[in-house]
């Protein structure tokens, strides 16, 4: 049976991701890859992740089953008239972009859309570059496809069964849903985190006493403030009309909330909180999502020495694997002072189940 080789122009945060999982669950596939800065690509074959280390342009491209474009916008879809040239009719031609309008409109000016199939894995990192790719980066989160219009449903089957095999959920949308819908649930809070940041950073005084005491509530849900600038620049400026349509709302919903504090509207306030609550506490916890889930929970410890050592002892017996800890300086949780980060969820609730057993006051996110 003839080998699958699929080629990658970037293996940034996502590109990265995408091959170590092919990698994983596909050890027989044919790996080959381009990218700019040398050294990413050395480490990447070191790794044993790719075959293949192509130069830019690379003829080798025919060799593709798959093409994963994955590197900056700009660049993608210079990469597109030489692509043409290159691959062969049966190679399926897909990108990892947030916004989808530009190279959908750029691949049918040239003539590519039979090849194409846009590709979104809806999972992702403050962090950015391959250091920080991991093989499970887009397990369970949903993996949003947008066909061309002139794509067969053979090439749609294969690569949605592609995705499938790797761990991610395949959705379908048109081009034109799929901005949209983007612009919602992950341009506009990007957005709004940074707004919140700039925000504190203007009112903060001299002091930064804001500064020093912002943490639990207002780090979590301000980290993705700390992406990428150009990345998100260039977001900004790929999907203005649906960005803009999106910002209108959350304004609205912003003038409203100011009026009912304005007027002391309590039943107002309490209907708006409610309601988001109750919508918010609807949402499925199994897919990952564009902004990643922390499984996080808050320890009520004594200042005294060993005290952490205490718990992480205890964890450690039970097999149970820390992603990160530290003490929160101001007591959110009025005692909850330490802050323990796991790697899934399972850790989480077992971490949470022993530390009770032995009667410390645990607060869950």
């Amino acid at each position: 049976m003839e080998t699958t080789t699929i080629g990658f122009i970037g293996l940034g945060l996502i590109g990265g991701s995408i091959a170590k999982a092919i990698r994983k669950f596909h050890p027989d596939y044919q790996i080959l890859a381009y990218n700019r800065t040398k050294e990413v690509l050395e480490d990447a074959v070191f790794d044993g992740i790719v075959d293949i280390p192509c130069t830019e342009r690379d003829t080798r491209f025919a060799l593709c089953d798959y093409i994963f474009l994955c590197a900056t916008v700009d660049y993608n879809l210079e990469c597109l008239p030489w692509l043409k040239e290159t691959m062969r009719s049966s190679c399926i031609l897909t990108d990892v972009g947030s916004v989808k309008g530009e190279i959908h409109r750029q691949i049918t000016a040239l003539g590519m859309a039979a090849n194409f199939i846009g590709g979104h894995p809806m999972a992702g990192s403050e962090k950015t570059g391959y250091e920080y790719s991991t093989d499970h980066l887009i397990e369970n989160a949903y993996y949003l496809l947008t066909p061309s219009e002139e794509a067969g449903l053979d090439k749609i089957s294969a690569y949605t069964e592609l995705v499938s095999s790797i761990g991610a959920l395949p959705m379908i949308l048109s081009w034109d849903e799929h901005d949209f819908i983007t612009a919602s649930v992950s341009h506009l809070p990007h957005i709004v985190a940074a707004s919140l940041v700039n925000v504190v950073k203007k009112l903060d005084s001299p002091q930064e006493h804001m500064k020093t005491i912002a943490a639990g509530g207002f780090k979590d849900i301000t980290r993705i403030a700390s992406s990428s600038p150009h990345m998100w620049e260039q977001i900004c400026l790929e999907n203005p009309e649906y960005i803009s349509k999106v910002l209108d709302e959350y304004i609205r919903q912003i003038v409203q909330a100011k009026y009912l504090v304005d007027q002391k509207d309590g039943q107002g306030l309490y209907e708006m909180f409610a309601q988001s609550r109750d919508y918010r506490n609807s949402f499925s916890d199994a897919p990952s999502g564009p902004l990643k889930k922390a499984f996080i929970l808050y320890c009520d410890v004594v200042d005294e020495t060993g005290a952490i050592a205490t718990i992480a002892t205890i964890l450690s017996m039970n097999n149970i694997s820390i992603k990160n800890i530290g003490i929160v300086h101001n007591r959110e949780f009025e005692d909850g002072v330490l802050r323990i980060e796991f790697y899934d969820e399972e850790a989480q609730k077992l971490a949470a189940e022993q530390l009770k057993k032995r009667n410390y006051i645990i607060y869950e996110r």
